[in-house]
């Protein structure tokens, strides 16, 4: 497995679980609070996103390498569950910074929240047999993920 280029212009990079509705309304969210460009995207399920687990460690199955949908790859290490999203908030325009706060709390605990937020995410928020074609802005920050 070759190893993959680094972000773009200093970007961090979200995978996310492509099928997820909570996951891709994330993103969406993301990009509309992050107007410098910061962060850029990739499915877990492309062959990019799990080139990008395994580099890191992690399972290339989405659901066990993130404890539910999101890992966060910045500056070279993967963060995953509770502590990815809270780095992901410092990343994004004001206020959203401040809720990185939670960070201090113990990661058990917030990642207790977490779990059950990732365990009741597709009943709740629904989920599609395919990764969603996002919208431009999205596929603008969206890496390529044919990359293998």
């Amino acid at each position: 497995m070759p190893p993959s280029a680094p972000p773009p212009a200093g970007r961090a990079i979200v995978l996310y679980d492509g099928v997820c509705h909570l996951c891709q309304g994330t993103i969406r969210f993301i990009v509309a609070r992050d107007g410098r460009g910061r962060v850029a995207f990739a499915p877990l399920q492309s062959p990019l996103g799990r080139r990008l687990l395994a580099e890191h460690g992690l399972p290339d199955d989405a659901a066990a390498a993130t404890g539910g949908s999101v890992v966060l790859i910045e500056e070279g290490r993967a963060f995953t569950r509770s502590t990815a999203v809270l780095r992901i908030a410092r990343l994004l325009q004001a206020p959203w910074p401040v809720f990185s706060i939670g960070l201090v709390i113990p990661a058990r605990w917030r990642d207790a929240v977490y779990d059950w937020v990732a365990r009741h995410r597709y009943r709740w928020f629904g989920r599609s047999a395919t990764c969603e074609l996002p919208g431009p802005e999205v596929r603008a920050r969206l890496l390529d993920v044919g990359d293998s």
